[in-house]
């Protein structure tokens, strides 16, 4: 694993009070691990016979003693910290840092209510025709100017073989082109060029179909 973050930690045992800097780490065994680096620099001695850890401080050693089989329950060893504080506490926390904030959680309503302008009400009712509720059904009126793809002279026409598809999504694309085009938003395509459709999983559960023209713009000429 590769140490990103350290940090500066104090610790006591029992009466021993040190500090030093810690590589942080995810780990499950314990929230501190004192290794080798600690050992180094307060020249621990370990007494194998009576597991009793000497540490240098100073000039003095400190004999750290292990605890007794019952000093400390399995309970407590993985308790988990609690995070709350009781009245007494939380009194002695405001004194020292002067401020508390208090959070409130409430419901909200998802409904979104139009702004009470009249101008802009106005304004809408004049071209409530603009935003239909449902498209009209079929193709916008030819208006003289006819837009068209061309490719440069010379190259291959891009057809491109379809994208392979389960049978469940290759009924939703038959299902989707049906629907287009019985309410009239699309044709049966006379153009030589073959452009691939695939289908884009959307977060609700349905399905967009996209149509990739990658090939078709590599080889289109730019005016």
């Amino acid at each position: 694993m590769r140490v990103k973050t350290q940090a500066l930690i104090s610790f006591s045992i029992g009466g021993y009070k040190d500090e030093l800097w810690g590589d942080m780490l995810p780990m499950s065994a314990c929230y501190l691990l004192l290794g080798r680096p600690w050992q180094f620099y307060r020249k621990v001695i370990h007494e194998g016979d009576s597991n009793v850890y000497s540490v240098l401080v100073g000039s003095k050693r400190v004999r750290l003693h292990p605890l007794a089989p019952n000093a400390m329950a399995p309970k407590q060893l993985y308790k988990t910290p609690s995070y709350f504080l009781n009245s007494r506490e939380f009194e002695h926390e405001v004194e020292e840092e002067g401020c508390a904030y208090a959070l409130i959680v409430r419901q909200v309503t998802t409904s979104v209510k139009a702004p009470n302008n009249e101008q802009l009400e106005a304004l809408m009712q004049e071209f409530e025709d603009v935003f239909p509720e449902e498209l009209p059904q079929g193709l916008p009126p030819l208006r003289g100017i006819e837009h068209a793809i061309d490719l440069v002279p010379g190259t291959t026409l891009p057809n491109n073989p379809a994208y392979r598809c389960d049978p469940m999504a290759s009924r939703e694309l038959q299902r989707q082109i049906e629907d287009l085009i019985e309410k009239g938003y699309v044709r049966e395509s006379m153009s030589p060029c073959v452009v691939p459709a695939l289908l884009v999983p959307e977060k609700d559960g349905t399905w967009r179909m996209c149509i990739d023209s990658i090939a078709v713009n590599q080889n289109h000429s730019q005016v």
